[in-house]
């Protein structure tokens, strides 16, 4: 006999093809569902609201099911107080532990609705007194209490409006043939917004930045306030500092597009020169790094978080090699960023959109378009993309920020 819940959703349901997905997850999940009311909106603008109950064979795959179908929106109209379960193993969730998105989350405790604190897709819902907040499997320890069930949660997915109007070119939301200029400066408005609003811009890089001959304009970003926070490897900041040190980027000549002699010897040379000096901040202070994105995050007092990989030269002493401490030292930097860019590094950037938010607005560039297409079919899907060299996006982005550096060029 199968067990059973009523759920309810509200939105563009049809132009955006919600309903059908829903529908699709819950046979994809073994469930059946009666629909038990349906108010189709009467204009485009309006909302669709769709009633139906739901059912599985038993109360653990009617759990899973239920919150597979609140990632798109589809909460239970008595939505009844949360199960919670000790935890008994450090490491380890309890079983029929709930597993969060990255979406606007509610739990309701003692008859009020709590908003979760951080919310991050993969993670576990943490009862602290009157606070709910997400945290990673890694963190969780004997004697948390932890959200087990789909009652008492609520999620709110973001309205989607389907403006299409009808057949049109380049309607995707990843082209190489936009005009690029109309997105550098939807780039540059929306660090401005996040800035006019207190909030702090994140930078997502990979080493094409300086590879590509940019480097200085992501100087006058950072001198122009645009840059708060940096998330990177190993590389970016080796390249930067390898160029400062010898103006090449992995044995090449940026001035000349060319390798010189012995130029691959330079990039490890630079990491010994800052392991010497004993980190990045130090050489900066020591006057043996006077350039660079790197050097110019140090002298205003900017966040930069290098977390490495097995592929590191080095590294530098900067670089976490533990992974799960690289992770916590970029979600410590989150709290109050209010846009992030994302460019020319696939890794980091898949990284950085599973423990961001879904309300931070993202853009990804990448020369590659699987790049900017990976952050959405991981679930960021607040991921806008650009696909075009990330050397001249950052060269326009750059005189589009700051006056001093256009004037120059």
């Amino acid at each position: 006999m199968q067990v059973t819940e009523t759920v309810e959703i509200t939105g563009h349901l049809m132009d955006s093809g919600l309903l059908s997905r829903v529908l699709d997850d819950i046979r994809g999940y073994g469930g059946e569902y009666t629909l038990d009311k349906f108010d189709l909106g009467y204009d485009k603008d309006d909302p669709s609201t769709v009633r139906m109950t739901v059912g599985a064979e038993d109360e653990e795959s009617l759990q899973r099911l239920l919150m597979r179908i609140q990632t798109k929106g589809a909460n239970l109209v008595d939505p009844g107080t949360p199960e919670i379960t000790e935890v008994t193993q450090d490491g380890v969730f309890p079983d029929g532990f709930y597993s969060t998105t990255n979406l606007p989350t509610s739990v309701r405790l003692g008859g009020h609705w709590v908003q979760v604190r951080n919310p991050e897709m993969d993670c576990g819902l943490l009862v602290d007194g009157d606070v709910v907040r997400t945290i990673p499997m890694s963190d969780v320890r004997a004697g948390m209490r932890i959200i087990t069930s789909a009652q008492g949660v609520r999620v709110t997915p973001p309205i989607v409006v389907n403006t299409e109007e009808g057949f049109g070119f380049m309607e995707s939301d990843v082209s190489s043939e936009k005009p690029q200029r109309v997105l550098v400066k939807q780039v540059a408005d929306g660090m401005r917004e996040a800035k006019a609003n207190g909030q702090k811009v994140l930078w997502v890089g990979g080493p094409g930045i300086v590879h590509t001959g940019a480097a200085p304009a992501m100087v006058a970003i950072v001198e122009a306030g645009y840059v708060d926070v940096l998330f990177a490897g190993n590389a970016l900041a080796t390249h930067d500092i390898e160029s400062s040190l010898y103006g090449t980027s992995l044995g090449v000549d940026l001035a000349r597009g060319r390798g010189v002699e012995h130029g691959h010897e330079h990039h490890i040379r630079a990491i010994n020169t800052i392991r010497k000096a004993g980190s990045i901040a130090d050489a900066v202070q020591q006057g043996v790094l006077t350039s660079g994105v790197m050097h110019a995050l140090v002298r205003n007092g900017k966040s930069f978080v290098l977390v490495g990989s097995v592929r590191d030269d080095g590294p530098l002493p900067d670089v976490y090699t533990d992974v799960l401490e690289g992770q916590r030292a970029m979600r410590a930097e989150l709290d109050g960023v209010g846009y992030c860019l994302m460019a020319a590094t696939m890794l980091h950037s898949v990284a950085t959109g599973n423990i961001l938010p879904a309300s931070i607005p993202l853009t990804c560039v990448d020369i590659n378009p699987a790049t900017v297409t990976k952050l959405a079919d991981r679930g960021s899907s607040q991921a806008r993309g650009i696909v075009t060299d990330v050397g001249l996006f950052v060269e326009h982005l750059a005189r589009e920020l700051s006056p001093e550096y256009a004037a120059g060029k």
